[in-house]
């Protein structure tokens, strides 16, 4: 999200959580009709609004790991202290690194603090390139483990592609995480907030978009075809389609914020977080879950 409606919404999380539950409701919000796709939704879990309100993802490694989540409550002392004051949506690799996206509200870098499947922390900083905003709103790390998407705020027609930290031996604590290549877009995004592979060449993703215009609906569940899987050293292509509106439900009426996504490929389940409108935030957000089909 972009820097202001972020720390709106930072301070909006915070006070409501000691508010307890003195919670004024409103009628319920109506949606929009979704579009065909084919991700069924299937069931949905309350997602907490501290601590599950920003991104999730499976973890395959060590066998059994619960699932993971970010939210303004999982952020350690230690990085708000030095400014990383905002986590996006992880991602994990299949071999168990466990990767999240964090910014700050000024300067010039961006940062993925990675957790090894020994439990070992480690920070890669990442100076941005001419022309690329400062958000860090997600992560995803391709099926080999090698190559990782991350993306920006905003209207966009790229994704950018890094080396994976922590996994690619190119990356170490000590040296700047560079950009490797492009993912160039066929059509516009807006506001996307988390992706995670499909396969190899497909990403699908959640896009926070409140306008519309671009896809005909707002919260789009959105795919993206890549032209070849991403290597670091070419740029490829990105076909750019629309499955369906994100669920918007909720006891209290307004503005609704898709959030991360996650790909689990052992159940095939997808998960999408979508956090309530107001005081709602704090008693109605979902974890929604999607089958195939």
């Amino acid at each position: 999200m972009p820097l202001r409606a972020r720390q709106r919404c930072h301070a909006v999380l915070t006070g409501l959580a000691a508010l307890a539950l003195a919670v004024g409701l409103a009628p319920p919000a109506a949606s929009a009709a979704p579009t065909a796709g084919t991700w069924t939704e299937v069931g949905s879990d309350r997602a907490d609004p501290l601590t599950e309100s920003q991104g999730l993802t499976s973890v395959e490694v060590p066998a059994g790991s619960p699932n993971r989540y970010t939210g303004i409550g999982t952020i350690p002392l230690g990085l708000s202290g030095r400014g990383w004051n905002h986590v996006g949506d992880p991602d994990a690799s299949h071999d168990g690194h466990y990767v999240e996206p964090y910014q700050r509200d000024d300067g010039n870098t961006k940062m993925f603090r990675v957790q090894a499947p020994d439990g070992r922390w480690s920070e890669y900083v990442h100076t941005l390139s001419p022309g690329e905003a400062l958000n860090n709103s997600w992560s995803a790390i391709s099926p080999d483990g090698q190559w990782m998407l991350a993306g920006e705020w905003g209207t966009m027609n790229r994704l950018l592609v890094f080396p994976t930290p922590g996994v690619n031996a190119s990356t170490s604590p000590s040296a700047n995480l560079p950009q490797a290549a492009t993912v160039r877009l066929d059509h516009a995004v807006r506001d996307v907030q988390g992706c995670d592979f499909l396969d190899a060449t497909a990403l699908l993703c959640s896009s926070d978009d409140p306008e519309g215009t671009l896809f005909g609906i707002t919260k789009p569940l959105l795919r993206i075809d890549l032209s070849a899987a991403p290597n670091g050293t070419a740029d490829v292509t990105g076909h750019v389609t629309v499955l369906r509106q994100l669920p918007l439900r909720s006891s209290c009426s307004g503005s609704f914020e898709a959030e991360g996504i996650d790909y689990d490929r052992r159940t095939g389940t997808l998960r999408v977080i979508v956090v309530s409108p107001g005081f709602c935030v704090l008693t109605d957000s979902k974890t929604y879950r999607f089958t195939r089909g």
